[in-house]
């Protein structure tokens, strides 16, 4: 075991219980030494001890010794959301041991979202449709124009509060509320594919980073879209609804965009940064299981993974 504490820095290695977890960021999946001495721990260890490789990073090019260490008979427990969303036939290779594998963190941070619709699922409950609002920037820039707010004003306070990532149009294209649609859609049994959900971005490719700054963006940008969505909140108001920007998963649909909703319905009602998500099936079939809470943060998200190495130790009692 203390051969791998020579992963230093960027991979840390605890046992906890009769589980053994090797901690490993996007850092070490860049040097092939330290790629190297994870796969030669996950070897020693494996199976025997129930070894999980737990991925914190933001990286797509995990996925590859994710599959190794499933291979050697290790767990697996992600954080992060692309090795999910790679192309199916990896996907489905990733998850073959299905037992073996948690990744409730990359829905919903800490909520329940993956444990509820699993077990709704086993119960042979079949769920006909999801809708949700997972994005606690997304949700509190909708929640706030319909108090009049321009779009900029709110995107702007959005950023300097901590919710947008650096550059907020990496949340306004809506691609991280599609890779967790399309996690969820793939748990569903969908066999499609990232490039296959349709997208609506908040901006328009004009707008994009490969025409502008985010400095130009957050100034100038912004400005330019204050009026129609200012419109799309106009008109979601006169029939009495809402507008929130939401995934759709539904028949043979998995859309991602802004949705006009009933002010009185679970997500109508949204305010700030919290992610909401409606589940229907047969039982839930006209009041919807409804899951609400914080849906980011190093607290929460910390929480849904050790939530997860916890659950993996009934494998190996």
């Amino acid at each position: 075991m203390s051969s791998c504490w020579s992963c230093a820095g960027p991979s840390l290695l605890v046992l906890l219980s009769r589980l053994c977890v090797v901690l490993v960021n996007f850092m070490c999946f860049e040097n092939f030494e330290v790629k190297e001495k994870v796969i030669d721990t996950a070897g020693l260890l494996g199976s025997s001890s129930g070894l999980a490789v737990v991925d914190c990073s933001a990286s797509s090019e995990t996925v590859e010794i994710l599959m190794q260490a499933i291979d050697l008979g290790c767990c697996v427990v992600l954080a992060n959301k692309k090795p999910l969303t790679c192309k199916i036939d990896d996907y489905e290779k990733l998850i073959s041991k299905f037992r073996h594998i948690r990744y409730e963190s990359t829905v919903g941070a800490g909520l329940p979202v993956i444990a509820s619709i699993t077990r709704v699922l086993a119960s042979g409950d079949p769920i006909f449709r999801i809708i949700g609002s997972l994005s606690g920037t997304l949700g509190y820039v909708m929640s706030e124009l319909e108090d009049g707010k321009l779009f900029s004003q709110v995107v702007n306070a959005a950023k300097g509060l901590g919710y947008t990532e650096p550059d907020p149009r990496d949340d306004l294209g809506g691609m991280d509320v599609a890779r967790k649609a399309l996690i969820l859609a793939r748990l569903l049994g969908w066999r499609i594919n990232l490039d296959e959900l349709k997208v609506e971005s908040l901006y328009p490719n004009e707008l994009g980073p490969s025409s502008m700054s985010t400095e130009e963006f957050l100034t100038r940008g912004l400005q330019s879209l204050d009026s129609y969505m200012a419109d799309k909140v106009r008109g979601a108001s006169l029939k009495g609804n809402v507008l929130r920007y939401v995934c759709v998963i539904e028949g043979s649909r998995c859309h991602v965009g802004l949705q006009e909703l009933p002010k009185d319905s679970p997500l109508g009602r949204l305010r700030g940064s919290d992610n909401v998500i409606e589940i229907y099936s047969r039982c839930y079939k006209n009041s919807p299981l409804v899951i609400q809470g914080a849906g980011a943060g190093n607290d929460t998200t910390a929480a849904g993974v050790l939530a997860d190495i916890i659950d993996l130790q009934d494998l190996f009692l």
